[in-house]
């Protein structure tokens, strides 16, 4: 991958980038503010910025710069892609822009994508004959904006919104016309922010003026009767046009489910939200567009689509405002979806100093390494044991899950909501078998010891060990069990993972003692414990002190570029930057994988 050097002036900041990364990017990824307004379109003009020696023009430089300008080597940031080492001098921001705090404490520039501009449109007259989109599309080239109006809803909706005043406020999602609402309409612009997971969905509603969160809600995804991963979803869709479309209607309604009652909870309707920015693994993308996913499961793994899509909602089946926008983020590639891209961009991953493990720990588990110039992205099929799935009494992180185990003489749970347990959910899990392992009750292979075993050993959890159906389990409080297939499962899952963290940290030459620090996501990220995570292997080796919880890393992400068009370019750019390594396609992928099940070694102990 061809990197180059960009050195901005006066402050002397500089950067190396991939071929092809606009001026504009490449200076907020070293956060170096540059005046925009137009989201990067090249319509407005501001992020001029002079370039020390030659650079092309654009037709953007044309049109927004005058031939004196060009001459003295000014250019359009956002539209001059790198293509050499490059030096350039950035006027100084005339103004202070708004930003905004996300879940993982990063400051977020408030410059939303959607935006109301208030006009004053000329009138039609027999020397000005010029028909209503041009004039409307005149009036927003002036205020720094373009106008696309190759769309049927947008035509319909101009020449009596034009023609019964001449004020105007012209709400934009990018260059679509959303709405042309009158000039004293209030400065009220909400979006919803959304994470299509394999099992949870999460909305949120945002206030696009604050940058605060006016509505949340989450449920599970109701394409779950289909299958509990990507690949038997796939494999239903594969039956059939009626099949494939179940599962768009699943997704959809998974989707509008949880945006209606975030609304719901923000006092808001539909037409209030004028876009939906949506993240989640490819094949969840695909089949909530109705798009045919089967090549997804098959090598060599090519899906329909990767890049960002800007799609209108309603033509999506997306109930929002009628004419507002359905934004999708890109994909690294088949198995390495826009959520994780999401949580890339939220972690700052890509672009911080630091050698860092960033782990989303789900059904389809996907992690990525940063290694100074290189960073590198995977995915594992971990399968559904981490959200609680396929196992004897698993159930999603809801209240009624053990969600914490501590044993010692007796058995200790932590019930989320602290109420009377109904289950165990990923975070419980990995606690119960770690600890179990702890206890000399679980052997370096998975091996639950029996009853007798444990009363010779002196254990004072041996009553706890019982046998069903003719499999060994371990009680953990009342009727509510952990099975030897229970361990099966999770050491299966966390195998997966492992043997994709390990090829990550190959590719880039990284060892574990290399590592600054781990950030665990997804759905029960915040609530692994670390030291469990250690004990049962799920992460390399590194002092406990430096794994940390990202939470729903997809979901901040989202938000994030709902928020601010400058987060949405970087997370445009990530496919440029971070490399995509197809983890089926590794030599000894199955040894590999049969080693990774078994747990670390604890101090004495011999590998049976």
């Amino acid at each position: 991958m061809t990197r180059h050097e960009v050195t901005y002036l006066p402050s002397g900041k500089t950067t190396r980038v991939p071929d092809g990364t606009s001026l504009f990017s490449a200076a907020h990824w070293i956060g170096l503010p540059i005046e925009s307004s137009c989201g990067g379109r090249g319509t407005c003009g501001k992020c001029k910025v002079k370039i020390v020696g030659d650079a092309e023009v654009t037709d953007a430089d044309h049109r927004e710069l005058s031939p004196e300008e060009l001459a003295e080597g000014w250019r359009l940031s956002c539209t001059l892609r790198v293509s050499a080492d490059t030096v350039c001098d950035v006027p100084e921001v005339m103004s202070r822009p708004k930003a905004a705090t996300m879940g993982l404490h990063r400051m977020v520039v408030l410059e939303p994508n959607v935006v109301r501009v208030p006009l004053t449109l000329s009138p039609s007259t027999v020397d000005d004959p010029r028909d209503d989109v041009e004039r409307l599309r005149e009036a927003l080239h002036a205020e720094g904006y373009g106008l696309d109006a190759r769309d049927l809803d947008t035509l319909r909706l101009v020449p009596q919104a034009v023609r019964d005043r001449s004020e105007v406020t012209a709400v934009l999602c990018g260059e679509h016309l959303v709405a042309l609402e009158p000039a004293e309409t209030p400065d009220e612009r909400y979006g919803v922010a959304v994470d299509l997971g394999t099992t949870t969905v999460v909305a949120t509603v945002m206030d696009l003026t604050t940058g605060m969160a006016s509505g949340v809600a989450s449920d599970l995804n109701k394409q779950a009767r289909f299958g509990g991963d990507v690949i038997s979803r796939i494999g239903h869709a594969m039956q059939g046009h009626a099949q494939l479309e179940e599962l768009r209607h699943a997704a959809l309604a998974s989707v509008q489910g949880v945006i209606d009652e975030a609304l719901a909870d923000a006092e808001l309707s539909r037409e209030q939200v004028y876009e939906a920015v949506v993240v989640g693994n490819a094949t969840m993308l695909h089949l909530l567009l109705g798009i045919d996913a089967k090549q997804i499961a098959m090598s060599p793994f090519a899906p329909a689509f990767r890049e960002p899509l800007d799609l209108s909602a309603a033509q999506a089946g997306l109930h929002i405002h009628p004419r507002g926008r359905l934004t999708l983020l890109p994909a690294l590639g088949a198995y390495v979806g826009a959520d994780i891209v999401a949580g890339i961009l939220a972690t700052g991953l890509a672009r911080e100093d630091g050698v860092r493990l960033f782990v989303d720990v789900g059904t389809n588990g996907e992690m990525a390494v940063n290694a100074g110039e290189r960073t590198a992205a995977t995915s594992a099929p971990a399968g559904p044991a981490f959200e609680g799935a396929q196992i004897h009494h698993g159930m999603r992180a809801a209240d009624g899950a053990i969600e914490a185990v501590a044993l010692g003489e007796t058995v200790e749970v932590k019930v989320i909501g602290d109420v009377e347990p109904h289950g165990i959910c990923g975070s419980g899990l990995i606690d119960a078998v770690a600890q179990l392992r702890l206890a000399g009750l679980v052997g370096v292979n998975g091996r639950m010891v029996s009853a007798e075993e444990a009363r010779e050993a002196g254990s004072p959890l041996a009553e706890h060990l019982i046998e069903l159906h003719g499999q060994r389990a371990f009680r953990l409080t009342g009727d509510l069990i952990l099975t030897q297939r229970d361990v099966r499962e999770l050491q299966v899952a966390k195998a997966a993972m492992v043997v994709g963290m390990r090829a990550l940290m190959e590719l880039l030459g990284v060892q574990p003692e290399d590592l600054e620090q781990i950030m665990l996501a997804g759905s029960f990220g915040t609530y692994i414990n670390p030291e469990s995570a250690l004990a049962i292997g799920l992460v390399p080796p590194v002092p406990v002190e430096r794994i940390v919880a990202a939470g729903n890393a997809a979901g901040e992400g989202a938000k994030m570029c709902l928020l601010s068009f400058r987060e949405r370019l970087l997370a445009h750019d990530l496919p440029r930057r971070v490399e995509y390594l197809e983890l089926s396609a590794r030599p000894g992928f199955n040894d590999e994988f049969v080693a990774a099940t078994v747990f670390p070694e604890l101090p004495g102990e011999a590998r049976t």
